[in-house]
């Protein structure tokens, strides 16, 4: 017998997909692009040349580590759960096999294709070491903390397959399990050095796979090892208990008994019968489709937790005299409840056809008496209606924290005195500060006032951080792109439920196509165009020495980061139009066809029709 057959199968299945080979083809380009983006940047005076190993090395890993530790999310999440859904986990248990047979096999397939890409893009990041700035131990335990963080990743999402059936709640336990491996240790280790008011000490940190990266490129001595071990044995601990299980969770259980219909979990995700009427009478005369979609409350429910929470954070920090550092603490924090935002909109927007497509409910929607954008329609307003409340609050509250951590920056910024070597400058009143690795020259006025500029401009006169037009402007634009992003999300994501086999595969799709890839688009095109507008005339105008050229240098440099937001948002907004008029285009008058491509028995039905009928049999003449 073959030792592991389901692990040599499935890695064989894996190794003949075309996705495996694009995969590694795509992350080795988009690689390339932003070494060569940051090569732009530094010709362009951005970046000091002897800087430009380290912000490369930098940018590389930190998105590697993204995209690693989000492998479990869309790779195997559903890869068990799928199988349970579909009847066929249950004929490998008739055999011989045994569950670590079956989670291997499905960790293995899962995992080939995102260690080929994270594969392809070490040799890219290698050659950092020869730009200079990064040393060989630096690179070489930051590539074993990817990998790392990836298996990690990817044992957290087969475990919760192991125990789930659902795409849409495996999806949400694993991402909810990801955030409680990443950042519960050293969360758990900063309420503890605040109740014994003494200095940060990594102990439950060595547990989080996030952290270890995070101490991969520190100098000196670290618990970089420790810490890579205990993480190897809880995501090993995760895999032991998706084999443990797997045998013991693949039967479904009992239906319930008709009539009984009010239980705890029936009643959790529709409501009650009193809501369940009420929601039937007046959304079924409107648009049924509509009333399908709604049904399910647990999402919406989800959401408005969220709001709460974040309503509840945002009216402590406004009513206690905190630090300016919390309302900083708030941007990255909001920042990221809107990533969690965007998956949550993809998913439920993906979710609805591509259920009803494997349920045969979309072909019970095509012969009753509803048209294609009727049944579009019904979706996109069950979008509106479950998430469209609470997703205005979110940004209204995102909106005004982002303006007072803009001003809270600036006036940190403004508070800043100078750190290192000091020289004087001619100016009265004014010293200069000179990096020795950034090639940047910080300047400190009299009065506290603190800009970085390039090598060779010399600036006097103070900067007028606390104008709150700017801050204002820049919380305007993040949260109307933010907006525009959800509308997009929710039409490609209709269209790729459409077109695409699973939940999981359709959500991944989506955010890569709509969110990632623009971002790395409109991220290098608004430095880039910025640059070419302002700092060909600050390098020209910044050598002279008057008060006036300095002046104009000062406003040139305070004016640069909201050319960039504007820029941003335009090209983000053109990028979600786009998409948006695309994919509507498609839903309304290909809906038909791509419905009928996924109806098996009709195409057999068809070919059977057309094939050529059978010639008769020779007579043979009888012989005399």
């Amino acid at each position: 017998m073959t030792f592991l057959p389901i692990v040599a199968r499935e890695l064989g299945v894996a190794a003949r997909k075309r996705s495996t080979f694009w995969l590694r083809v795509v992350a080795a380009l988009v690689a390339v692009v932003i070494g060569s983006g940051c090569l732009m940047l530094t010709k362009a005076g951005l970046f000091g040349m002897s800087s430009i190993g380290r912000v490369l090395f930098g940018a590389l890993t930190w998105i590697s580590v993204a995209a690693a530790l989000s492998a479990g999310l869309f790779f195997t999440s559903d890869c068990l759960s799928e199988e349970k859904r579909e009847g066929t986990l249950g004929f490998l248990f008739l055999t011989d096999l045994r569950g670590y047979d079956v989670a291997g096999g499905k960790l293995l397939a899962t995992s080939i294709r995102g260690f080929y890409a994270l594969l392809a893009i070490l040799p890219i990041l290698a050659v950092t070491l020869l730009m200079g700035g990064v040393a060989g131990a630096q690179f070489w335990k930051t590539s074993l903390t990817l990998l790392n963080a990836m298996f990690c990743s990817l044992a957290a999402g087969l475990f919760v397959s192991a125990i789930s059936r659902d795409s849409q709640k495996a999806l949400a336990a694993t991402l909810f399990l990801l955030l409680l491996f990443i950042f519960g240790g050293p969360l758990g280790d900063a309420i503890l050095a605040v109740m014994k008011k003494g200095s940060f000490s990594p102990v439950l940190s060595l547990s989080s796979p996030g952290y270890v990266f995070r101490i991969a490129g520190s100098w000196g001595r670290t618990n970089y090892w420790i810490g890579l071990l205990v993480t190897q044995v809880i995501a090993w601990l995760l895999f032991g208990l998706a084999c443990a299980l797997i045998p013991r969770t693949w039967q479904e259980k009992a239906a319930t008994p008709s009539g009984s219909d009010t239980g705890r979990a029936y009643a959790w995700k529709y409501g009650g019968a009193r809501r369940r009427m009420k929601l039937r009478s007046k959304l079924v005369s409107h648009n049924p489709v509509l009333w399908l979609a709604c049904r399910e409350r647990w999402q919406s429910l989800g959401l408005w937790t969220i709001t709460i929470l974040a309503g509840v954070g945002f009216a402590l920090l406004a009513s206690f005299p905190l630090p300016q550092g919390a309302w900083m603490a708030w941007s990255y924090i909001g920042s990221f409840c809107t990533l969690v935002l965007y998956l949550l909109v993809a998913s439920q927007a993906c979710r609805f056809f591509v259920e009803a497509r494997r349920s045969g409910l979309t072909e019970l929607l095509l012969v009753a008496p509803l048209e294609e954008k009727q049944i579009v329609r019904g979706q996109w307003r069950a979008l509106l209606r479950m998430f469209g409340l609470p997703i205005l609050l979110l940004l209204g509250l995102n909106l005004t924290a982002s303006v007072f951590s803009q001003i809270s920056m600036q006036r940190m910024a403004s508070s800043i005195t100078t750190a290192s070597s000091v020289s004087p400058v001619t100016n009265a009143g004014i010293t200069s500060t000179t990096g020795s690795n950034s090639g940047t020259t910080t300047v400190t006025t009299s009065t506290n006032t603190v800009v970085v500029v390039s090598p060779g401009l010399r600036v006097s006169g103070p900067l007028k951080y606390t104008n709150p037009i700017g801050p204002i402007f820049t919380a305007i634009a993040a949260s109307v792109s933010a907006a525009a992003n959800l509308v997009a999300l929710c039409w490609f994501g209709m269209w790729m439920g459409m077109t695409s086999k699973s939940n999981n595969l359709a959500t991944l799709k989506t955010i890569i196509f709509v969110q990632i890839i623009p971002w790395f688009v409109i991220s290098f095109g608004s430095m880039m165009g910025a640059a070419l507008v302002i700092m060909p005339r600050l390098f020209k105008n910044g050598l002279a020495s008057t008060n006036q050229t300095s002046t104009w240098v000062n406003q040139m440099m305070a004016w640069f980061p909201f050319v960039i937001a504007a820029l941003a948002t335009i090209m983000s907004l053109a990028k979600d139009a786009g998409f948006i008029i695309w994919s509507r285009r498609r839903l309304y008058f290909s809906f038909r066809e791509q419905a009928s491509r996924t109806l098996g028995p009709a195409q057999f039905v068809a070919r059977s029709f057309l094939s050529p009928p059978i010639p008769p049999p020779p007579v043979i003449a009888a012989q005399p």
